[in-house]
């Protein structure tokens, strides 16, 4: 069966509900804050196995209450943890999320035990075997996600790289890539930055999202409740999709159906099931 392999984050939110955003200097007052698991890696390892992939994950917690409880919360998903490294010199990464009336949100991220993830991680991708996915993104190291990217591609497996946060990479990285994919500021800051990815997938929220000729609309939600981690669960699901198999345009369309109901929910990750296997725990 193919692996859905992720390498990126994991990080603590704490999310607090605002009727709008403040400007620049000002003060709003907000809800009571909701503490939630996400981070970019771990939002997209939970999206790709509620849709049904094999997932291993590489990344880091630290040596606290929230990196346990975040190993055992990927694990109840189904989400193979045994290359989650337990980092004692750094706390679990953090976020403060602000969630508006309309469900937009901005994001504060804390590195934490993420802006540890270097080179000695990736030692477990040497199990990657052709037909697996490689998905990342891009908050943690940069020179390590590029390195993780050349080992895929050599191996064989089929690399998925979501430029988010926005940050520049190495134009052959890059083009190893099938698909590059980038929200709507993501692909014109790389169009900006003279990087034309060979496969380039762009999401455009409630517009759908376009890959060369290919369009898919997006699924509507009548009343969106947070769309953080929307642009997380499209990528784990196009990736899990892929290890099984699909087509591009397939991909996409299971890809959209899951962003959609990412966003019915408050935070990036669905609850965990109620029955849980614990795997690599």
């Amino acid at each position: 069966m193919a692996v859905v392999w992720v390498l990126g984050s994991l990080n603590v939110d704490a999310i607090v509900r605002v009727e709008r955003h403040p400007l620049p200097g000002e003060t709003v007052l907000g809800g009571p804050v909701e503490v939630r698991f996400g981070g970019k890696g771990a939002n997209q390892a939970v999206a790709a196995a509620a849709a049904g992939a094999a997932v291993r994950m590489i990344g880091r917690v630290g040596d606290d209450a929230e990196g346990r409880a975040y190993r055992e919360r990927l694990a109840a998903f189904d989400v193979d943890v045994r290359d989650v490294r337990v980092d004692p010199g750094a706390a679990t990464g953090r976020a403060a999320i602000a969630v508006a009336a309309d469900g937009e949100n901005t994001i504060i991220v804390s590195p934490g035990a993420n802006g540890n993830v270097g080179a000695d991680d990736l030692a477990p991708l040497a199990a990657l075997a052709p037909g697996d996915v490689l998905l990342a993104q891009l908050e943690i190291d940069l020179a390590t996600v590029a390195a993780a990217v050349r080992m895929g591609a050599t191996r064989g497996a089929r690399v998925v790289l979501n430029t988010a946060p926005y940050a520049a990479l190495p134009g052959e990285v890059l083009a190893l890539a099938d698909p590059v994919v980038a929200n709507e500021a993501e692909a014109a800051a790389l169009a900006a930055a003279g990087a034309q990815p060979v496969q380039l997938l762009v999401t455009r929220g409630s517009a759908g999202s376009e890959w060369g000729d290919l369009r898919v609309p997006a699924d509507p939600v009548p009343a969106p409740v947070d769309t953080t981690g929307a642009g997380d669960t499209y990528c784990g699901a196009l990736a899990a999709a892929f290890a099984a198999g699909a087509g591009p345009i397939d991909a996409m369309r299971a890809a959209a159906a899951a962003a959609a109901r990412s966003v019915t929910w408050l935070g990036a990750q669905p609850d965990p099931p109620v029955t849980t296997g614990r795997i690599g725990a």
